[in-house]
């Protein structure tokens, strides 16, 4: 009896002592030997700028008449501008009924075949966004705008 207790009682210490080294091994290969010489600190790179916030300038709804060959439409878009810079956003409210006369005679110059594409609506955009782009006075820059977003476009 005293016999099979000292067996296994070096079966336990043979267990313990594979089950200890397996742990030490696997330890050291996911967190790196110790004996390997450190990996080279990184050059501290500075921070990206924050992101800044959009800015935007939410235009009021746009009610056009679209003629067309068979029958006449009607165009209801509303329009956000995002902009670059809060000098933009200023001069895009102070010069009001200018935008708002400019995106006007772009909205009504469309054909209803064109706008009713993706293709068409990114042609349109870009053609508000250049010609509010222009200066509203001969001695200001044009507003900075980045995008024309239509955020309503519904054709009656």
């Amino acid at each position: 009896m005293l016999r099979l207790l000292k067996f296994i009682l070096l079966l336990i210490v043979i267990i313990g002592a594979t089950v200890a080294g397996t742990m030490l091994f696997l330890n050291r290969t996911s967190a790196g030997t110790p004996d390997a010489p450190a990996a080279p600190v990184a050059e501290a790179q500075p921070a990206p700028p924050p992101v800044r916030a959009p800015i935007f300038a939410e235009l009021e709804p746009f009610t056009v008449t679209l003629y067309g060959e068979m029958r006449n439409r009607i165009l209801y878009t509303a329009i956000t501008l995002r902009l670059d810079n809060e000098e933009s956003r200023k001069q895009i409210q102070d010069y009001m009924p200018e935008v708002r006369d400019r995106i006007l005679k772009v909205l009504s110059a469309q054909q209803l075949a064109q706008i009713q594409t993706p293709e068409g609506r990114e042609a349109l955009s870009q053609g508000i966004r250049a010609s509010l782009s222009r200066p509203f006075a001969a001695q200001l820059p044009g507003p900075q705008i980045e995008d024309v977003l239509f955020t309503a476009f519904v054709v009656q």
